[in-house]
């Protein structure tokens, strides 16, 4: 019985492990081959020159980098603001009501629908009565994206204030939206924050949504209103191509990428722990 019970304890301690190797190995591996494919087009140029016409060698991604900040910045603008208020009309108004349990079930909806659908939408929505691809289409794509994730998750970080913190307000003579803006979002600010980080890293790499909104650019951009080019976009169709220089600056397009959504994951790890080390 004894000898029975060792072996049940051994296996039931031996398969979470084989489970972490096997989550493990594949990173490594991606990581790893992805640091060797990249590392050889990424220098000085790569990040600050236009990619060069077919059958020139060198160039880089500097109009793509730019773009990608540019799209996704313009995505945050649109999308935090109304993520983090519908998230508090969930938590603080609607927990019950139906308008807030057909919001809820919307956002989490939005979120499991496919982002090439996204792209379409918003191809029908901005691209075609704009009559051209455009950052603001792009932008708009993202941040279709973006509001049901920060709703899910704004909401999630209010309903964890303790209800003895609205209370206080409260008996204070504070009118409930005043308690809400000033006390509660405030008690709930690391969290919310996090969300925010994960959500702009998780749009920074989308890649269906901006084929059908901000197509591509091989140059400078000249305004918010033209096509633009981002790191996404660029990295496929230089993957795509059957151009053996073009596929080596995809590696390293992707390696710049993973570099800059591994910073902003660092950005929410050391921002929370900070945080809450206050605390």
């Amino acid at each position: 019985m004894n000898l029975r019970r060792k072996l049940v304890d051994k296996t039931m301690t031996l398969i979470p492990l084989l489970c972490v190797i096997a989550t493990i190995i594949p990173l490594i591996s991606i990581s790893g081959y992805l640091l060797y494919q990249g590392t050889s087009n990424l220098n000085w140029a790569f990040l600050t020159e236009l990619p060069k016409p077919v059958g020139e060698s060198g160039g880089g991604m500097a109009n793509s980098i730019v773009g990608t900040g540019i799209v996704v910045g313009l995505a945050g603008l649109l999308g935090i603001p109304i993520g983090i208020l519908a998230g508090v009309y969930l938590a603080e108004y609607g927990q019950q009501t139906r308008l807030g349990k057909a919001v809820r079930f919307i956002a989490d909806v939005l979120q499991g629908v496919p982002s090439i659908v996204i792209g379409i939408v918003a191809y029908a929505v901005v691209v075609v009565p704009m009559q051209s691809f455009s950052a603001y289409a792009g932008a708009f794509a993202l941040a279709m994206m973006l509001v049901p994730f920060l709703t899910r998750t704004t909401e999630e970080a209010l309903l964890t204030v303790p209800d003895n913190i609205k209370e206080a307000g409260l008996a204070l003579g504070q009118p409930y939206w005043r308690v809400v803006t000033g006390i509660v979002l405030r008690a709930a600010k690391a969290p919310i924050f996090t969300g925010v980080m994960l959500g702009i890293a998780r749009i920074a790499g989308e890649t269906a949504p901006l084929l059908f909104t901000a197509l591509n650019n091989r140059f400078w951009h000249q305004g918010l209103t033209g096509p633009i080019s981002t790191l996404t976009i660029q990295i496929y169709n230089y993957a795509i191509s059957p151009f053996q220089d073009w596929n080596q600056q995809a590696w390293s397009g992707a390696l710049v990428l993973i570099i800059l959504v591994t910073l902003l994951n660092l950005i929410v790890r050391i921002s929370s722990r900070s945080r809450y080390t206050q605390r």
